[in-house]
């Protein structure tokens, strides 16, 4: 197994990364929370289309299963709001995992920590972000 952190460094840089390595990693039947900030109101609701949201003191969580529908959503998304951080998604945090990988994307997906098992997906995952080593700051944990 293999940790990575991966903090993002150039704020210009588009999605592409994220939605590759979400794309790669993230499966049908893989177990996901998305957290939302209280007021991010229509994050909240359509998240809450693929999970049960549980009230959290600042946060609500949503946690369910990754559907065909939510990967698409995660795929396709494009946040205009990019006025604090420069959005890979609406979400502040989307969590992913299963037996071979854990992925915590957070601060709207300018911070990536993720565990990987098998070797093919290391491999992966180092060939993806090695092209982004100048906007990122990546630390093998």
């Amino acid at each position: 197994m293999k940790r990575f952190a991966v903090q993002m460094i150039d704020g210009s840089i588009s999605s592409d990364w994220w939605k590759t390595i979400i794309e790669h990693f993230a499966n049908v039947g893989d177990i996901f929370e998305i957290r939302c900030w209280k007021e991010e109101v229509s994050e909240i609701v359509r998240a809450s289309l693929y999970g049960v949201a549980i009230d959290d003191k600042n946060e609500v969580s949503i946690k369910g299963i990754v559907t065909k529908e939510l990967l698409e959503e995660l795929l396709t998304d494009n946040p205009t709001d990019k006025t604090i951080y420069n959005k890979m998604t609406s979400y502040f945090t989307v969590n992913i995992k299963n037996d071979l990988y854990d992925i915590r994307s957070e601060h709207y997906g300018t911070e990536m920590y993720i565990e990987i098992t098998a070797a093919k997906d290391i491999a992966f995952f180092e060939q993806v972000i090695s092209q982004y080593s100048d906007q990122f700051s990546i630390e093998t944990l």
